[in-house]
């Protein structure tokens, strides 16, 4: 079974790469477009490095920027001992680098990971996990944080976000460029360039971010399962995280700092839990797989 989350582990490193050669050559084709609508050759090199930045920053300080998204503060073992020192042996039992310890004051119990690898990453929860998890419940939850590190999810996680927020921008820019005119051209040809402009923006700005935010979940959901089959692997006590699971899902408490654009980072929705008898077109637009999915898969029954 070990072999199956190396395997997945390379596939992420592969997918993340594709990414990000689909990202520049999105941002290029765009930028080219754009320059030779316009004749301004400088929209392409502001668009490629505009690219280069997003890519490079969003590596570099996505941690910093979601812990500050979400008030969180550092913990220490001689703060929060049992947190420190389950964290400290699962990390050695799977082999990881202590990854650093945050908190967010909030009585909405979860849970995410976040940085750019392993020896850069942190694991943050909530003061309202720890007030309802026994200590098995909350190896559970560590040990499925600890393996979006070791699966390599984080990466991956961050660029899909990159280019959804991107193609995002794009579409809204797109229609904002083709509403104020311009073109090569200002006869005939220019006029129906620019009306052909301004349906294709309408189309991207409506069809672009929802396609962008589809993958994102599509990964987000798909991540969610593996890792909670490598949490319990680590464990070997699945009903630890699948009663963990269930715990969370039975608590209605909406977290103060929700956010659409880390939501997908949680081991729950922040918004508050799923309920149960969703349709197929909610599911879609699910950040997270239904709990009752979730503890069947660990558990083995049903």
């Amino acid at each position: 079974m070990s072999q199956n989350f190396y395997s997945h582990q390379g596939a992420n490193i592969r997918k993340t790469w594709f990414f990000m050669a689909g990202f520049f050559l999105l941002v290029m084709a765009l930028g080219w477009f754009f320059s030779y609508v316009y004749n301004n050759p400088g929209i392409l090199y502001i668009a490629v490095f505009f690219a280069i930045f997003m890519n490079i920053f969003s590596y570099w300080f996505s941690d910093k920027i979601v812990l500050k998204m979400h008030k969180a503060r550092p913990v220490t073992r001689e703060s929060h001992f049992d947190l420190y020192t389950v964290t400290e042996n699962l990390s050695i039992a799977a082999g990881l680098p202590m990854p650093r310890l945050y908190i967010i004051d909030e009585a909405a119990p979860n849970a995410f990971a976040t940085g750019r690898n392993k020896d850069h990453a942190v694991v943050c929860v909530t003061t309202g996990l720890l007030s309802i998890l026994d200590r098995s419940e909350l190896e559970g939850v560590i040990a499925h944080e600890l393996s979006h590190i070791g699966n390599k999810d984080m990466l991956l996680s961050t660029i899909v976000v990159v280019m959804a927020g991107f193609v995002t921008l794009l579409s809204d820019f797109f229609l904002r460029s083709a509403r104020w005119g311009g073109g090569r051209e200002n006869d005939s040809r220019g006029g129906q360039l620019q009306g052909i402009l301004f349906i294709v923006g309408i189309v991207l700005a409506i069809l672009a971010p929802i396609i962008a935010t589809l993958i994102q979940l599509a990964i987000s959901r798909k991540r969610e399962f593996l890792a909670d089959a490598s949490g319990a692997l680590l464990t070997r006590y699945p009903e630890g995280l699948a009663n963990a699971l269930k715990k969370i899902n039975g608590t209605s408490v909406k977290m103060k700092t929700a956010n659409h654009a880390t939501a997908h980072l949680f081991i729950s929705n922040p918004f508050g839990p799923d309920g149960k008898g969703t349709s197929f077109m909610q599911k879609i637009f699910m950040t997270h797989p239904p709990v009752e999915e979730r503890v069947t898969a660990l558990l083995g029954n049903g």
